[in-house]
């Protein structure tokens, strides 16, 4: 079926086939039942230190501890997503895929405009199995509507705009999509792969099929994840990007200095005199929060969330996004700088509901495939395949038990892989198991 009305200019991949997209901003209303936490207004960096160590300490439950009570929380949002479809359609009923990002990303994580986009799960998808796919900025993200980063970006919450969108493609009611579709797949990474989840429990029948993506049930990892990243107020992180500063008045900052914050290899005179070497300030913009601090100054980076509130918070710097999203000698190394400048922030709902789900989907039917990297450190430590146990094939295999009625489970470890999967070298392989899959299950495109 072909869909009569206006498309995006056409992205193409190699010479298979050209995916046609859309982008559309769609406006939800949302529902949810909010935790009410008493958290203080964050302040500062150190504040956002403190709230980490509470919310990793042994001592006890720190979501617990800061829970008053719940709350409804209803609005109207604006949802940012991608509508994709091949270019030629072979049938009459396609497949649609809901792509749902982590943590630190947008939905470009689906179709990432690095390396002439040799990274797009999106291209794999459509061009080449022919899926239709919707990727979404989660409520909060990207270009979606901001909303309060305590009260109301929580799990429930996003999930809830997860739940209208896939109503209106079911429906046939999302705007410029006029194909109500009888098979809906849900695909998420990291937190995104934690809403899907939670889609099927809450809601079993609103998906046909679950993908989950760097995830698994086992949540031992997540304190030292969170440490790792050492949070900062995303607007003083990246305050070009996040914050209220103007590129003028960092240059006007760094010229104090007798640095131009634009070009720092027309300035290795002036940092003579400070004993400091271009290779050395190189390596600082590379490695540190030096780095973010500049990110922003280049228009073809990503778009920004200009001023957001101090419930923002993002990792400090591309070392804390290497531990905790890469694997060494596995992914090509100015995509580390690419993630970095382009990241996106969490909030502190986000990390508080972040294990809210409940422990099983019982009421799903349809097919289950988890796919992790091997060494992913969130969900895994490390090693997805040491379980302790002879009967346990991995980590993520344990989830079996979450979905007594589903048709098919599988656990796919990736191998050589951490836990931002469409970040590393082989990242298409596990694109095409995904497809295979699916398609195996019977929710291809027909």
């Amino acid at each position: 079926m072909q869909f009569p009305f206006l498309l995006a200019p056409f992205v193409l991949a190699g010479s298979i086939a050209a995916k046609q997209c859309l982008n559309i901003t769609v406006p939800v209303s949302i529902s949810a039942r909010n935790g009410v936490f008493n958290i203080p207004t964050l302040q500062g960096n150190s504040d956002a230190t403190t709230f980490a160590q509470n919310l990793t300490s042994i001592r006890g439950n720190f979501t617990q501890e800061a829970l008053l009570d719940y709350a409804t929380v209803t609005g109207e949002y604006n949802i940012s997503v991608k509508f994709c479809k091949p270019d030629v359609e072979n049938g009459t009923n396609p497949t649609v895929q809901v792509l749902t990002h982590g943590l630190g990303f947008d939905k470009t994580y689906w179709d990432l405009p690095f390396n002439n986009y040799n990274y797009s799960y999106i291209d794999v998808a459509v061009d080449h199995y022919g899926f239709c796919t919707l990727s979404i900025d989660r409520l909060g993200e990207g270009n979606s509507s901001k909303a309060d980063p305590l009260s109301v970006l929580q799990a429930p919450a996003e999930m809830s705009a997860l739940y209208e969108l896939t109503m209106m493609l079911r429906n046939g009611t999302l705007p410029d999509v006029p194909q109500a579709f009888s098979k809906v797949v849900h695909v998420g990474h990291s937190f995104g792969a934690g809403l899907s989840y939670l889609l099927a429990a809450m809601y079993p029948t609103a998906s046909d099929g679950l993908i989950l993506t760097g995830f698994s049930q086992n949540g031992s990892f997540l304190a030292p994840t969170v440490a790792s990243w050492d949070s900062k107020l995303a607007r003083l992180n990246q305050p070009l990007r996040f914050g209220n500063i103007s590129y003028a008045a960092l240059s006007e900052a760094f010229s104090t200095l007798g640095v131009s914050a634009s070009n720092l290899t027309k300035t290795s005179d002036s940092l003579a005199k400070f004993n400091i070497t271009l290779g050395e300030i190189q390596q600082a913009l590379q490695t540190t929060d030096l780095g973010d601090l500049l990110a922003g100054s280049h228009p073809s980076q990503l778009p920004h969330m200009a001023d957001l509130p101090s419930g923002y918070l993002t990792w400090v710097d591309a070392g804390s996004n290497q531990y905790a999203f890469l694997l060494p000698k596995y992914y090509d190394p100015s995509i580390l700088q690419f993630a970095e400048s382009s990241k996106f922030p969490y909030t502190l709902g986000e990390l508080l509901t972040i294990g809210s789900a409940p422990k099983m989907a019982p009421m799903f039917k349809g097919p289950v495939q988890i796919l992790t990297g091997r060494q992913d450190a969130i969900y895994c430590g490390g090693d997805c395949l040491a379980t302790g146990d002879p009967a346990l094939a991995s980590i993520p295999a344990k989830s079996k038990m979450a979905f007594p009625l589903a048709r098919t489970f599988e656990a796919y470890i990736q191998p050589d892989t951490a836990h931002a999967i469409n970040l590393h070298y082989n990242s298409t392989a596990a694109f095409n198991v995904i497809q295979r899959f699916l398609t195996r299950e019977g929710l291809g495109s027909s």
